[in-house]
């Protein structure tokens, strides 16, 4: 179906008053798709995205079934909404609360690892709406806490992950414990064969809604891949984490002895950083959720089951230390970050045999990534000079205490000494970067159908440069990239494609840092590689087929025998 913009002074007044509070100045698609007064009293099956907003979403769309002129005093539930983890129903019912504060309604959650008891005593003294997890809930629902039988209407977020983690039988007896006027609000990232089917079963002449730009929630995340060699993923993950100056990051690793194993990894190299895998219980999953959220561990190493949900503030960067099975988990962990109007960075680490995997799992979620180098040692120290230098906290708000003290430090010592001891200070707060073997950028050229085609002549469009060395010189990629950041003062990711002939080398230089470059090289020692600049690369011959061997003579057959052929026992019939 189309959508129609709606505008938030068009819904109710008590859910515009707190949409104006949080800054809502227009509707994201999927809210307006939800929201229009047209569909208020139908069934919606939704297909949408993580991050488009879609628990503002579904909290428009069930205000007609719960607010008239006023709400009516707490008892029976009035509205269900279903989530596949602990994590996602705590974090729809903390977005609820401030939606619906104004209404006045009563919101609780039925989750997994709290509280049971305290859970039944809330439902005992009247609610408006439930959040939980499915068998939780069906739990609660066979103990006779739970009495479904004024439910005007239940929301089932991302169904396609429910039915993939066996939820289906509670999900039907939900359902089928609800009264058959409810409206049911179905929102799943993809429609499957199982929500068609669920869909067909428990609902009434549904309005699909599939909104084509859900993918602008993530217009504010920056795609990136890196190549890496195998073996030192975990050191391009020490230096992507040491690039950034984002307040937390979230690492995925796709099996729980990889989340452990770089966990230990990160911890001895000094990084504050927690795990979120499913063999923690629940409350040490809250104590690694609150040391992120109140800024004690800047890093959270996850699997992809047990990060769904979470949602982080300050989230700027996400890592895939491994590649995602597939482009939903790609968007899922993606999604973790650019949420609300921030910007976020996520970075994929290609090892080279994986490379067509990653570009396989770009094309298919419809994703261009900017393909870059690691992060060297080398940069990362230079950064990290660039940034103490702009530091001003050390020198804000000092104290008297502070002062006398600068006299006593000049009074023994030169300034110039002292000014080295800060900067010691500040150099062994912050983990060491890791030397890593560079592998050369080159980029992806997208065919027509959006599937990946053969790689570009280079990058990033920039300029050819011939190298007088080749592999007669034995010349490799690693010693040449090498030379280029020592003689060309060059930064790693100014470097693009890096091609190797017999007697020569091609390197493609950012457009930026060509002349610089130029002339720096030209400064050589006539014993040094030379360098010419080229009007373009040599094209790409393709491999000539081997010529064909030799075929050996065919023996000479002997001539057949005169007469009858004999024949050896007698013929059956």
């Amino acid at each position: 179906m189309s959508v129609l913009p709606v505008p938030p002074s068009a819904l109710h007044p008590l859910l515009a008053a707190a949409l104006a509070r949080k800054g809502y100045d227009s509707l994201t698609p999927v809210q307006s798709a939800v929201a229009d007064p047209a569909l208020a009293h139908r069934d919606l099956l939704v297909s949408s995205k993580t991050g488009s907003g879609k628990t503002v979403a579904y909290g428009l769309g069930i205000a007609p079934a719960l607010l008239g002129d006023t709400l009516p005093p707490s008892g029976k539930p009035l509205a269900l909404v279903i989530a596949p983890t602990r994590e996602l129903a705590l974090q729809v019912q903390r977005e609820l609360r401030w939606l619906y504060e104004d209404a006045g309604a009563i919101i609780t959650s039925c989750v997994g690892g709290m509280d049971s008891r305290a859970e039944r005593k809330h439902l005992e003294r009247g609610v408006h709406i439930v959040v939980g997890t499915p068998g939780r809930l069906v739990d609660h629902l066979t103990r006779g806490a739970l009495d479904l039988g004024a439910l005007a209407a239940i929301v089932l977020d991302e169904a396609d992950e429910m039915l993939d983690l066996g939820f289906r039988e509670d999900l039907e007896t939900l359902l089928a414990a609800t009264p058959a006027g409810r409206r049911t609000l179905l929102f799943s990232a993809t429609l499957p064969k199982g929500i068609v089917a669920l869909a067909t079963r428990f609902q009434r002449d549904a309005a699909r809604i599939e909104v084509a730009s859900d993918v602008s929630g993530h217009a504010d995340i920056e795609h990136r891949a890196a190549m890496v060699r195998p073996h030192a993923v975990e050191h391009g993950v020490v230096n992507l984490l040491r690039q950034s100056d984002s307040p937390a990051t979230l690492v995925f690793c796709n099996t729980r002895e990889a989340v452990r194993h770089l966990h230990a990894t990160l911890t001895e190299r000094g990084f504050a950083a927690v795990t979120l895998s499913g063999e923690l219980g629940q409350n040490e999953r809250n104590q690694a959720l609150q040391a992120l959220r109140d800024g004690r561990a800047r890093v959270c190493i996850a699997t992809d089951v047990a990060a769904r949900g979470i949602d982080l503030p300050h989230l700027g960067l996400v890592i895939h230390a491994d590649l995602p099975h597939d482009s939903e988990v790609l968007q899922h962990r993606s999604g973790r970050t650019g949420r609300a109007g921030r910007k976020g960075i996520s970075v994929m680490l290609v090892p080279p045999a994986k490379r067509r995997k990653a570009e396989r799992l770009f094309a298919e979620g419809g994703i261009q990534p900017r393909w870059v180098a690691l992060p060297g040692a080398d940069e990362i120290r230079q950064l990290d000079r660039e940034r103490m230098l702009m530091d001003e906290s050390p020198f804000q708000e000092l104290s008297e205490f502070d002062w006398e003290m600068a006299s006593a430090f000049l009074s023994r010592r030169s300034p110039k000494e002292i000014a080295a001891a800060l900067a010691r200070v500040h150099r062994q707060r912050l983990p060491e970067p890791e030397e890593i073997d560079p592998l050369p950028v080159e980029e992806p050229r997208m065919t027509g159908k959006g599937k990946p085609g053969p790689a570009p002549a280079g990058p990033m469009g920039g300029r050819w440069f011939e190298l007088s060395i080749g592999r007669a010189n034995k010349a490799e990629p690693k010693g040449i990239l090498k030379m280029l950041v020592r003689r060309g003062n060059l930064e790693r990711h100014l470097i693009g494609a890096i091609r190797i002939h017999d007697r020569t080398t091609e390197v493609e230089i950012s457009a930026d840092a060509a002349e610089k470059f130029e002339r720096r090289m030209a400064k050589g020692r006539p014993d040094e590689v030379s360098v010419r600049a080229l009007a373009e690369p040599t094209p790409r011959q393709k491999r000539k087929p081997p010529p064909p061997r030799p075929r050996a003579p065919e023996p000479a057959r002997a001539a057949p025998p005169r007469g009858k052929p004999h024949r050896k026992g007698k013929r059956q019939g």
